[in-house]
């Protein structure tokens, strides 16, 4: 049982920490300085964070012209449910 809480707890972090990176690399975009690199935010959001990575690009508005942000986004809310499936079955 507390397995399982820390487990939510990382995840509701990591989500929350790659949203937040969104957030910053389109303060950054626009004030024209030194932005997070495209392969760092898909890598992250590839890791478990798609769901963060997903609200952070439709709320921000950011990279949601390029289609392989999308498709990276829904891979990694695929691998946030595989794994979510694979704890609760413990």
């Amino acid at each position: 049982m507390r397995d399982q809480f820390y487990f939510w707890l990382v995840l509701i972090l990591w989500n929350t920490a790659v949203f937040c990176l969104y957030g910053l690399d389109k303060r950054k975009a626009v004030k024209k300085q030194w932005r997070i690199s495209e392969r760092s935010l898909l890598l992250l959001s590839l890791c478990l964070g798609g769901l963060g990575a997903a609200l952070g690009g439709h709320l921000f508005h950011h990279k949601t012209r390029k289609w392989y942000f999308h498709l990276v986004w829904y891979l990694g809310i695929f691998s946030d449910c595989f794994v979510i499936y694979l704890v609760w079955r413990m």
